[in-house]
C-alpha cells in the first residue's frame, strides 16, 4: 500500500489507458465551476487549474476484465471509495503499519537538508499527491520555491488539497494538473521561471508497479524534469525482515483485511455483485524471490458470485490478487535509476533502516 490514496496500477500492464488532450488552463474558484482560459494573475481566492482529461475509470469492464483472468486480479485503484479511504486513514495510526510515520519522521527531520539540496528557485512537481499531507513539510522548507505543480487523476482531492497548499503558502504559486501520471503526459507552460524542476514522489508508491512499470516511469520522471534539468525525491519502503513487512499488512485488529475485503463490498454496492464476504479471506504473505507483498482475497470453498449477469467462478483456495507491493534495497534502486539517468546525490533514513526518502538528480538536462 502506499502511504496516502492514489490511483496507481497493479503493474505496467495493467496501467489505466489515458489519453492527451489540450492543456487549455481554467480557473477554479472554490465551489465553483472553471471557465476562464486566461492565464493572468490570480485573485487570492483562485488556483489555475490544468485539466488534462484523464481517461474515466470503465470499473465494471476493469473489474470483470480482472477476475476472468488467470489469475484473478483486482485493480488495486478501486480501494480508494469513502469507505475505503476512511480504514487506510485507520491503517496508517496502526502500530503494525510503520510506513507513513517513518517517512513523515524523516522528512520532519531532514527537511531543510533536503530543500538546501534542491536549491532556491525550484519547481516542485508532485506524483498522484492525493491529500498532499507531506508536501508542506518540505514546502516549509524550500528558499524561494518557483512553484508547486500537484498532479492527481481525481479532481475533487486534487483541487481540495491545493487549496489547503495555497491558504498554507499565500505566497506560493500553485498550478493543479488534473492527469493520469502512468500515462504519456506533458506539462502545459506554467509561466514560472524556475532554475531547476523536481519531482516528489512520496509513500513509496514506486512498489505497486513491477520492475517494468517502474523502469516506464522513472522515464517519465525524466521527461518531466524538462529542459531545466533536475530531479527526483522518492519515498520508498526498504526490505526488511518478514515478519515486520507482514504484520504490517496483517494487522491484529483486522482493519487491513477490512480494507481489502471493502473492494468485493464495493463491487456488491456499486455492480450489483453478490459476493458473500464471509466466504473469502484476507492473506498478504511476503514473496522473497520477487521482494514484495502479495496481497489476496482466497474463496475458502468452491463457490460462484455474479456481477449483474455475469457469473464468475473460484476454486476452493483460488485467490485473487489485489494489489503487489514491492521493497527496495538503496542499492538496487539506485541501480535502477542509474539506467535512465538519474544520480543518486542523497539517502536519509530512519536509525531503524525500515525506510529511506532517496534524492537523485538528472545527469544532464533532459531529453528523454
Amino acid at each position: 500500500m502506499p502511504s496516502m490514496p492514489l490511483t496507481v496500477p497493479l503493474d505496467s500492464s495493467s496501467t489505466a489507458p489515458g489519453r492527451r488532450a489540450g492543456t487549455a488552463a481554467v480557473h477554479a474558484a472554490p465551489d465553483q465551476g472553471a471557465d476562464s482560459t486566461a492565464h493572468d494573475a490570480l485573485p487570492d481566492d483562485e488556483l489555475l487549474l490544468h485539466d488534462l482529461h484523464p481517461a474515466k475509470d470503465d470499473m465494471r469492464g476493469d473489474i470483470l476484465d480482472g477476475l476472468t483472468s488467470s489469475p484473478k486480479t483486482l485493480p488495486c485503484k478501486y480501494f480508494y471509495d469513502e469507505r475505503g479511504s476512511a480504514l487506510f486513514d485507520e491503517i496508517c495510526e496502526l502500530d503494525e503499519y510503520y510506513p507513513t510515520r517513518t517517512e513523515t519522521a524523516i522528512l520532519v527531520k531532514h527537511a531543510d537538508d533536503m530543500a538546501s539540496r534542491l536549491g532556491e528557485n525550484a519547481l516542485l512537481i508532485e506524483l498522484g499527491s492525493g491529500s498532499s499531507t507531506k508536501t508542506p513539510l518540505l514546502l516549509g522548507a524550500l528558499r524561494e520555491a518557483a512553484g508547486y505543480v500537484p498532479i492527481d487523476i481525481s479532481k475533487e482531492h486534487l483541487m481540495s488539497a491545493s487549496h489547503r497548499i495555497r491558504a498554507t503558502f499565500p505566497q506560493l504559486a500553485v498550478r493543479p494538473v488534473c492527469a493520469d501520471f502512468t500515462a504519456p503526459l506533458d506539462l502545459p507552460d506554467f509561466g514560472l521561471a524556475a532554475s531547476r524542476r523536481y519531482v516528489f514522489f512520496p509513500g513509496s508508491t514506486m512498489g505497486n508497479f513491477g520492475p517494468a512499470g517502474q523502469r516506464k516511469l522513472l522515464h517519465q520522471i525524466v521527461s518531466l524534469c524538462g529542459p531545466e534539468g533536475g530531479g527526483l525525491l522518492i519515498g520508498l519502503d526498504l526490505l526488511k525482515d518478514r515478519d515486520t513487512l507482514e504484520a504490517a499488512y496483517n494487522d491484529g485488529g483486522g482493519v487491513t483485511a477490512a480494507f481489502n475485503m471493502n473492494l468485493l463490498e464495493r463491487v456488491n454496492r456499486e455492480l450489483g455483485g453478490d459476493f458473500s464476504i464471509e466466504h473469502f479471506e484476507h492473506h498478504a504473505p511476503f514473496n522473497a524471490d520477487e521482494e514484495r507483498i502479495e496481497m489476496h482475497l482466497v474463496s475458502t470453498f468452491e463457490q460462484t458470485a455474479q456481477i449483474g449477469e455475469d457469473i464468475v467462478h473460484f476454486e476452493a483456495g483460488e485467490r485473487i490478487c489485489t494489489e503487489h507491493s514491492y521493497k527496495f534495497s538503496v542499492d538496487a534502486f539506485t541501480r535502477l535509476a542509474g539506467e535512465v539517468g538519474l544520480r543518486q546525490r542523497a539517502v536519509w533514513t530512519d536509525d531503524d533502516g525500515l525506510f529511506a526518502v532517496m534524492l537523485f538528480e538528472t545527469s544532464s538536462p533532459s531529453t528523454a
